[in-house]
């Protein structure tokens, strides 16, 4: 599981990294205006489309049927079952997609009361244009599965890759040929969707030995266990999904260009969110739904406490980090040609708030994997749904008193609620209480480091910034510098965190070389399974096997990168 983590974990920092570049391109054409606000609104519709299929979920819902069949030697049934559920499938996205191109004024129009009549019309023709998308995201997403289920990530971490790749080639293709504008990335996602979410896809299901039996009777048994899985991710409107159509809902009542800037700001926050947890999300399922499949229900307790508690820790430490320069962080990226100062101290002070989610974010992706790998689906959308409901007013209350902050703290609430009652639940079963004690202590390591570093880097960065007026420099001297300051500050947080960190740590706890840290789980005595007998741990992915072909990994967000990933 670790292997295929770091395979998944390489191919979402390539995908971020581009998510990123495409994000500074965007600014750099665009800027943070009415214009690109549309381009952000643009993007409403076809998500909630994707969700209401329970695109977003698709591997998800497919990978626990499909390692059940596995489990038993039975993979003709398996390749039965696929054939089954893809056609209702894709009948019903085609018919999503056309409802959706035909309702799109009157949605738009009710979403985004303060757009001008032009901004109506610009949002409209943009939505149309990547509505289509979401037939190559959802089939591309049982594809995706297949592979998951087989242990193969390398094919699917592509997907977001090239899906990056075409928005960036879509957008500078636009503004050589006729002008910077956004729609050249509306048709670059359309263009990426279709190579990287379902040609690639299909291609990497395909040399698995994937066989599609479309003559299958249409009343298959497995279509009536899939709508039971996927009917609670289809009407429950968790507020992981609806976060972003928040942002955006939200974000135009504070300012013009704000839902930009908000989307500048939550992107970069995902960015070690993808890299961290997400990586870990993705490769962890499919075992988890395996071990579940086996009985193994001790072992997948355990899987999911080592993954929570590795990627909690991490995500703190990238917290202080982001928290401490956001300014920084902002201008290099974002701070040129279009982009003003006034738009990074917007964006900037939205992450500052973001920054707080990324260690929440860490846990869902482990906790919501936990159900849907026991097939309780319902768990996490109920409390998902009710944490909806609860976020609209505090969206309301907080964006009319801190505008475009109160929106990013708002999303950083909302989500903490979610998660603590989603663990709350994992962990009120038999030995949680324990679990919850040993996991606590052990993420109370982190905390020191994180601390100390952050507040290093903090007054490090802070320090340089003031020996300099970034107002009167060039832009590229501006990002030049603010470079070189984000790369000082990672230097001085990870010197800081790893040498002052650890003795506070150990200080705060009166350990002494040798000793068993209190928290550490290892130290726990922990009944042994009934069945002690380990099988071999499947191997992550078949590209190194010479008897097969060479080969060469979507949520959030269902937005820059697989939305089937980020879900």
């Amino acid at each position: 599981m670790g292997t295929a983590a770091l395979i998944v974990s390489a191919g979402v920092l390539i995908s971020r990294i581009l998510g990123q570049l495409r994000e500074v391109i965007f600014a750099s054409l665009l800027g943070a205006t009415a214009t690109t606000d549309e381009y952000v609104a643009a993007f409403a519709i076809p998500d909630f489309l994707n969700y209401l299929l329970a695109g977003g979920f698709l591997s998800i819902t497919f990978i626990p049927i499909f390692s059940r069949y596995l489990a038993t030697d039975d993979e003709e049934g398996g390749w039965d079952a696929l054939s089954a559920i893809i056609r209702p499938v894709a009948l019903g996205i085609v018919g999503l997609v056309a409802v959706g191109w035909v309702v799109a004024p009157d949605i738009v129009d009710l979403l985004f009361p303060r757009f001008s009549p032009e901004q109506i019309d610009n949002t409209v023709r943009y939505t149309r244009i990547i509505l289509p998308a979401q037939v190559f995201f959802v089939l591309g997403a049982l594809f995706a599965a297949v592979q998951y289920t087989k242990g193969v990530f390398t094919i699917p971490t592509l997907a977001p890759i090239i899906y990056n790749l075409g928005i960036i080639g879509g957008g500078i293709a636009w503004a050589i040929v006729k002008e910077p504008s956004p729609e050249g990335f509306v048709w670059g996602a359309l263009g990426g969707a279709l190579v990287g979410n379902f040609a690639l896809q299909w291609w990497g299901a395909h040399r698995l030995g994937m066989r599609l039996n479309l003559r299958l009777a249409w009343r298959h048994p497995v279509l009536r266990e899939y709508i039971l899985i996927a009917f609670p991710l289809m009407i429950g409107q968790s507020i992981v999904v609806l976060d972003e159509t928040f942002m955006r809902v939200f974000g135009q009542f504070v300012s013009e260009g704000a839902a930009t800037e908000l989307n500048f700001a939550r992107r970069t926050m995902l960015v070690p969110v993808g890299v961290i947890a997400q990586a870990a999300g993705v490769a962890a399922y499919p075992f988890l739904a395996r071990l579940f499949a086996e009985g193994r229900e001790l072992e997948m307790r355990d899987t999911v406490d080592k993954a929570i508690r590795w990627v909690v820790i991490l995500s703190m430490a990238a917290t202080a980090l982001v928290a401490a320069m956001t300014v920084p962080i902002v201008r290099a990226l974002f701070e040129r040609g279009e982009f003003t100062a006034e738009s990074t101290t917007g964006t900037a002070e939205a992450l500052f708030f973001y920054a707080f989610a990324i260690p929440i974010w860490g846990g869902l992706q482990i906790l919501n994997r936990a159900f849907y790998a026991r097939r309780e689906m319902w768990t996490p959308v109920i409390v998902g749904t009710a944490a909806t409901i609860a976020a609209v007013p505090l969206y309301v209350i907080l964006q009319n008193t801190f505008g475009l902050r109160g929106v990013a703290l708002a999303s950083t609430l909302v989500l903490g609620i979610y998660t603590a009652i989603l663990a709350s639940v994992w962990y009120g079963e038999g030995d949680g209480p324990r679990r919850v004690r040993a996991l606590a202590a052990e993420l109370g390591r982190g905390v020191p480091p994180a601390v100390i570093g952050g507040l290093a880097a903090f007054g490090v960065t802070y320090g340089i910034a003031q020996l300099f007026d970034f107002a009167a420099m060039a832009s590229a001297l501006v990002t030049s510098l603010s470079v070189v300051i984000v790369i000082v500050g990672t230097a001085v947080f990870v010197g800081v965190a790893i040498l002052l960190g650890s003795l506070l740590h150990d200080w705060l706890y009166g350990q002494t070389p040798g000793t068993p840290d209190p928290g550490d789980a290892a130290s726990e005595v922990v009944p042994p399974a009934a069945d002690s007998e380990q099988p071999d741990e499947p191997h992550p992915d078949h590209q190194d096997d010479p008897a097969s072909p060479p080969a060469d990994d979507p949520s959030s967000d269902p937005e820059a990168d697989d939305p089937s990933v980020l879900a």
